[in-house]
């Protein structure tokens, strides 16, 4: 038996989700699926919930705008890099 839930969420929230959920070939209620079942599983949400400081905000934003990102040609020189 099934039953429907409904939830009220911003529409360009639900897109991103979608493109994602698309890619990883689940459709938004298998997704909320997963979703429900893991917080059954673990007793609770199944993932951390916390405000990040002041330094984690500012970088998690400039990297989302693309600032400060450091490039790479490939993995291995990538790895030489992080080596010296």
């Amino acid at each position: 038996m099934t039953t429907t839930i409904q939830a009220r969420i911003d529409v360009e929230s639900k897109e991103q989700a979608k493109k994602i959920l698309d890619f990883l070939g689940l459709t938004m209620s298998e997704a909320i699926t997963l979703y429900l079942r893991q917080i059954i599983l673990r007793r609770g949400i199944p993932f951390e919930i916390e405000i990040p400081n002041e330094l984690t905000a500012k970088t998690l934003s400039d990297s989302r705008k693309g600032r400060g990102l450091h490039k790479s040609a490939n993995v291995d020189d990538l790895f030489k890099e992080l080596n010296r």
